[in-house]
């Protein structure tokens, strides 16, 4: 009896070895790199150089936080990476992936049952006629590629998961520190307009005093109530947007949107220009664009599955039971244990053109794949030109609006110099102070957006917001490694 169970093992293990023999035919590898823009950029043909003005030369580096120097935005971005609801989502989804590569690789393995049974009796007495156990074992030859290529395909899925993972992280980290600039933009813009209500206020009592003794007339008592309910009413909006402003970064670390959080009180100062690299670094680093390209290494794993499935497939069956019974007498030719073998080939012959139609939608998806991969590169592309030519063209605002508050300050210190001595009147200061905080608002507004495009230029080249050696404690997987499946 132990040699005929040995000899039933041995011929599925002979089968198995059999079918891993025949199994070994090699996949075809998805294009990647220079072959993903070729087919997808058939018409676009990558500058070698930015042609706006403003990046240094040299790669692209990473951790762009720190160069803010601002110890609580630090802290604002580690808070948010742990409680932010779409970073939570985008993980979740980075499990799914994983969940569905272990179900594909698993196809690739035979599968093993064991079934229990007994069959009861009535009457007499009798409470168990047979009972016994079957152990079958099953597994399809992967002749063609078929499970491999779903096993390939669900793991360039997974990567490409990961990638877009990893760019959630980015466009969080670069939006939590454009709302936080914006918040103390908001919140300096409110102070400069809380003194101008000051001054309109004080400009409206002058004005009225002048009027009443006959130095002015009511037309300008009017324009000066008007001015000052202007002063008001931006005001109003300077404390809407600092609001607005806070919780959104209040969301973004995952509390309450209160609005209680304290901004900063001055500007941070805008960093040194930054190495801009070539057009195609950028898209060899931006996680987005990984994410794109393993999204067309899928869908050929795909189109590549669906040809294999339209081949004959060969599945390999064993089967050992063993059957015992209390009250039944067997008969002498059943054995302990009984076993079998099988081998069965199914070729598709007629399906009504369903498999051919597959084929060509994995076909049109992976088309689809390289259309979403050009638009994400020219998008790409065009999101660090804008950076740069904003960059440029602010740093020239800068200048020329440093120049005219330097000339308003200039003048109210004249005619500051002039009320002293009793040359002018208090309104005609006034109205300078009211010159001076326009120049000084507009020049505020132009260092916060420099702040803001600077970060759009960092996460428009791909450059992580964090240290690779601040990174590495996250555990991040490298972006780009093979599937197991080749």
């Amino acid at each position: 009896m132990l040699d005929r169970e040995r000899r039933v093992w041995l011929r599925v293990g002979a089968m198995l070895l059999v079918g891993c023999g025949v199994s070994a035919c090699p996949t075809h590898a998805p294009p990647r790199g220079q072959a993903v823009r070729q087919k997808a950029l058939v018409h676009t043909s990558l500058a070698t150089a930015w042609t706006s003005p403003g990046g240094l030369e040299g790669d692209i580096q990473d951790g762009w936080l720190a160069t803010f120097a601002d110890e609580q935005l630090q802290s604002l971005v580690t808070e948010a990476l742990h409680h932010d609801p779409d970073l939570r989502a985008a993980a979740a989804r980075v499990e799914q992936a994983a969940g569905y590569l272990g179900v594909a690789r698993a196809a690739l393995f035979p599968s093993l049952d064991v079934q229990g049974k007994e069959s009861l009796g009535l009457g007499q007495g009798l409470t168990g006629v047979l009972r016994g156990i079957d152990i079958s074992a099953g597994w399809e030859i992967d002749l063609w590629g078929k499970l491999r290529y779903r096993w390939n395909a669900a793991g360039e899925s997974m990567a490409a998961a990961e990638a877009e993972l990893e760019f959630a992280r980015q466009s969080m980290a670069a939006t939590l520190a454009k709302g936080w600039f914006l918040a103390t933009e908001a919140h300096l813009l409110r102070g400069i307009a809380t003194q101008r209500v000051s001054m309109g206020e004080e400009l409206v009592r002058l004005t009225t005093t002048r009027w009443q003794v006959g130095a002015a007339s009511e037309q300008e008592v009017a324009l000066a109530q008007a001015s000052v309910e202007s002063y008001r009413d931006t005001l109003k909006q300077a404390e809407l947007a600092r609001v607005r402003a806070v919780r959104a970064v209040e969301l973004l670390v995952g509390r309450y949107p209160a609005g209680a959080l304290a901004p900063r009180e001055d500007l941070v100062e805008l960093p040194g220009a930054v190495p801009a690299g070539i057009p195609a670094s950028v898209l060899e680093r931006r996680p987005d664009l990984l994410a794109a390209e393993r999204r067309v290494a899928a869908a050929f794993d795909r189109m590549q599955e669906a040809k294999a499935a339209r081949l004959p497939s060969l599945r390999l069956t064993g089967a050992v039971g063993f059957v015992d019974s209390d009250v039944v007498v067997l008969r002498e030719t059943l054995t302990n244990p009984a076993g079998g073998l099988a081998a069965g080939l199914l070729a598709p012959i007629f399906h009504g053109g369903a498999l051919a139609a597959q084929v060509r939608i994995r076909t049109a998806e992976q088309e689809e794949a390289l259309a979403a991969y050009a638009a994400a590169a020219l998008r790409a592309t065009n999101e660090v030109e804008n950076a740069l030519t904003s960059s440029m063209i602010l740093r020239e605002r800068r200048q020329l609006l440093e120049k005219a508050l330097a000339g308003h300050e200039r003048a109210l210190e004249l005619l500051t110099i002039d009320y002293d001595v009793g040359k002018i009147d208090l309104r005609t200061l006034l109205q300078q102070n009211l010159l001076t905080d326009a120049a000084r608002i507009s020049l505020l507004r132009v260092r916060s957006e420099q702040l803001l495009q600077r970060i759009n230029l960092h996460l428009a080249l791909g450059g992580g917001f964090l240290t690779p050696a601040e990174a590495k404690p996250g555990g991040q997987q490298p972006i780009g490694s093979p599937t197991p499946g080749r």
